[in-house]
């Protein structure tokens, strides 16, 4: 047992180190060596966890999609709504993307050109948001002027490219970004009655 729980944090501390090499590096740079280094365990350790860097970026990949799908889980249907949940998902994501260079990692990783992605944390949070849109417009959060479709890709456009700038310049992933986005787009997103009712800033932000 107790060999199994050094081996499990021995893994965990792999994929966390690698994920900080790609996130600084980029995959096609990183070097198993600089990762052993970084997580301190000989270069025979980590290839009894991991074959290749592929391998071990699958499992940043994977790791981060965990971390994702914790972030989009909505838990109990929400009573302020599908689109303030979308609200509260998209800061709660840009929040995990400044902290978890897991989950960063992993965003970064579904755009490498040189490997074959796994888990795309991008098209997995894509079909979220229009997944959530889609409930919106079925219980009358949507204006009539607008298609949840048309609000997806303006949504899924922005929130990544907060994610693709946010990787070097973290003010891309602040509140204040998020907030002034949601404030731009919800008046145009739903209609007048139920614009007081929402709060740009996140009802559960941190």
């Amino acid at each position: 047992m107790v060999k199994q729980e050094r081996a499990a944090r021995t893994r965990e501390t792999l994929i966390r180190c690698a994920a900080q090499i790609f996130d600084r590096e980029g995959f096609a740079v990183a070097s198993l060596n600089g990762i052993s280094s970084l997580a301190g365990v000989s270069s025979g350790a980590l290839h009894f966890h991991f074959a290749s860097k592929a391998a071990l970026a699958d499992a940043v990949e994977a790791a981060a999609l965990t971390r994702l799908l914790a972030v989009t889980d909505p838990g109990p249907a929400p009573r302020a709504g599908s689109v303030q949940l979308l609200v509260d998902v998209t800061h709660g994501l840009a929040a995990a993307l400044r902290t978890d260079v897991v989950l960063r990692a992993g965003f970064e990783l579904g755009g490498e050109p040189s490997r074959d992605a796994q888990s795309d944390l991008r098209a997995c949070w894509r079909r979220w948001v229009e997944d959530t849109l889609e409930k919106a417009d079925a219980a009358g959060e949507l204006s009539p002027q607008v298609a949840a479709r048309d609000v997806a890709t303006a949504l899924v456009a922005a929130t990544v490219g907060f994610e693709v700038l946010g990787a070097r310049d973290a003010a891309w992933l602040s509140a204040s970004t998020v907030t002034r986005f949601w404030r731009l787009l919800l008046p145009t997103l739903v209609p007048g009655p139920l614009l007081e009712g929402l709060d740009a800033e996140g009802t559960h932000t941190s």
